[in-house]
C-alpha cells in the first residue's frame, strides 16, 4: 500500500496526514486516495490497451459516488447487480451504455427500471430469468440486450465464499446447457442473446485458473457460432485479487497476455470488470485505540471500529494490516495482541495475537486494504452509526459520506398506535 506510508514518521496519503482527518471527522472512518485509485486503473486500462476493451467497474466493491465517479471521468463503466447500483452508477456519471447488469436474483421491476434506462446489457444467469426478461422487454416494446453467464466448473483456488465458478455455486448455466438456452433464445422475441459471459470468483492470485476459463469460453464461443449464434461481446468478468499480506499478485500485463491468448482472436468486444483490484488497496479504516485490556491469557486492544464498519475479518478470516500512524522505533518491542472491536460478538475481531508494537488507549491505527469490501458491507448492527468515508487528492481531502447521526439510525421507524396511546383494532 505504497499511498499510505511513513513521512516523517505519519503515516500519509497524497500529501496529507492520516492523523489530520482522523482529528477533523472522527474515528472510525475509511479514507480513499485518489491517486491509488487513478493510477490503479490507469495501470489496468493500458496493458488492456490493445484489446479495446469496456471496463466496467464492479460497483460492488465500493460503490460511493464519489469512488464510482472517479472511474467514469477515467473512461470506465459499471457492472451492477441491482437496480440501486445501476442508480449509483447513473448518478455518479456512467453513461446507461455502459453498465453491465449482473446478479443470480434480478426482479421484474428491476429489468423493466434498467431497460428504460438503456443499459449495454444484461448478464442473464438461468433460463427462468432468459423467459421473464423476454415477457419484461416485451410489455414495454423494447428487447433487451444479453448475454449468458456460464458455468465453467473451475475451481478459482480461493476462498469457499468467494469462488463463483464450480457446479456447487450458484451463478450461471452449466457450460453445457449453453447451447441450448441460445437456441431457446431464438424463438424469444424480446432478447437479444448475442454474448457470452463468466465470472469465476474474487480474489484471485493465480493467473491459472483465469486463462483455463478463458480458453473454455473461446471454445464455447467457437462452437456458438459454428451453430449460427451471432455472438458480438464476451465478458470475462473480474477476480484479480489484491496483496492483503504481500501475496504475489497477477499483474495487469500478465492478465492482458491471457486475455489476448484465449479470446483475442475471435473479433468479440470484451467486456472486463475489476472491482477489488482497482478500489482494496485505495483505502485504509481509521480507528481509534479506547482501551488496552490485559486478560488472563491475552493481551486486547480495543478499537472504536468493529465488525460492522469492517466484516471481512469476522465473514471470511480475512487478514488485514494494521499499523499505528505514528511510526513505531525501529527497536519498538513487538508483542502478540488481539486487535479487537466494542461489538457484543466474539467474532468481533481483526486480528488475533498479532505481533504489534505498543499501542495506548487514544492511539490511532489504519486497518489497511479497506478499500473494497469494507463501507459496502457496514451495518449498524448494535445501533452503532455507520463510519464516514473521506477522498483524499493533492494534499486536501473531502467528507464523501457524513457520518450517521444517532437520530438517523430509527428516523425512519415508526411506533404502532397502541404503543403511542393511539387507538387500535
Amino acid at each position: 500500500m505504497g499511498n499510505f506510508a511513513y513521512t516523517g514518521g505519519r503515516m500519509q496519503t497524497d500529501g496529507v496526514d492520516l492523523a489530520q482527518i482522523a482529528d477533523a471527522v472522527g474515528t472510525p472512518a475509511y479514507v480513499y486516495s485518489s491517486v491509488a485509485l487513478e493510477d490503479t486503473y490507469r495501470r489496468f486500462a493500458a496493458a488492456l490497451a490493445p484489446l479495446d476493451p469496456l471496463i466496467c467497474y464492479a460497483v460492488k466493491a465500493n460503490s460511493n459516488l464519489a469512488v464510482i465517479g472517479t472511474f467514469a471521468r477515467l473512461g470506465a463503466g459499471a457492472d451492477v447487480v441491482s437496480v440501486g447500483e445501476m442508480a449509483r452508477a447513473l448518478a455518479a456519471g456512467v453513461p446507461a451504455d455502459r453498465i453491465v447488469f449482473a446478479g443470480v436474483g434480478k426482479r421484474r421491476d428491476e429489468m423493466a427500471a434498467a431497460l428504460k434506462a438503456g443499459i449495454l446489457q444484461f448478464n442473464v444467469e438461468s433460463e427462468p430469468e432468459l423467459l421473464a426478461l423476454n415477457e419484461v422487454a416485451l410489455g414495454l416494446g423494447l428487447r433487451a440486450t444479453a448475454s449468458l453467464r456460464v458455468n465453467p466448473d473451475i475451481d478459482a483456488g480461493t476462498h469457499p465464499k468467494i469462488t463463483t465458478g464450480s457446479r456447487d455455486n450458484k451463478f450461471g448455466v452449466d457450460i453445457a446447457s449453453a447451447m441450448r438456452l441460445f437456441e431457446t433464445a431464438k424463438n424469444l422475441p424480446g432478447i437479444d442473446l448475442s454474448g457470452v459471459a463468466v465470472h469465476i470468483g474474487s480474489q484471485l492470485t493465480d493467473i491459472s485458473p483465469l486463462s483455463d476459463t478463458f480458453a473454455a469460453i473461446a471454445r464455447l464461443v467457437r462452437e456458438l457460432r459454428g451453430r449460427n449464434h451471432a455472438i458480438r461481446r464476451i465478458d470475462l468478468g473480474g477476480g484479480i485479487g489484491i496483496a492483503y499480506q504481500g501475496e504475489t499478485v497477477i499483474d495487469p500485463k500478465d492478465y492482458a497476455r491471457v486475455v489476448m491468448e484465449t479470446v483475442g482472436d475471435l473479433g468479440a468486444k470484451l467486456i472486463v470488470e475489476p472491482g477489488r483490484s482497482l478500489v482494496g488497496n485505495a483505502g485504509v479504516l481509521l480507528s481509534r485505540v479506547v482501551y488496552v485490556k490485559q486478560g488472563e491469557a491475552r493481551r486486547f486492544v480495543i478499537l472504536d471500529a468493529a465488525m460492522n464498519d469492517l466484516l471481512r475479518p469476522a465473514l471470511y478470516e480475512a487478514f488485514h494490516e494494521i499499523a499505528p500512524l505514528v511510526e513505531p522505533p525501529a527497536q519498538a518491542k513487538l508483542s502478540p495482541v488481539d486487535i479487537v472491536g466494542p461489538v457484543c460478538e466474539s467474532a468481533d475481531r481483526f486480528a488475533a495475537e498479532r505481533m504489534m508494537p505498543p499501542l495506548e488507549a487514544g492511539d490511532l491505527v489504519a486497518i489497511k486494504s479497506a478499500g473494497a469490501y469494507a463501507a459496502v458491507m457496514a451495518s449498524s448492527y448494535n445501533s452503532r452509526p455507520i463510519a464516514a468515508e473521506v477522498l483524499v487528492r493533492d494534499g486536501d481531502f473531502a467528507v464523501i459520506k457524513p457520518r450517521q447521526e444517532i437520530a438517523q439510525l430509527f428516523a425512519d421507524e415508526i411506533l404502532p398506535p397502541w404503543l403511542t396511546g393511539g387507538a387500535h383494532g
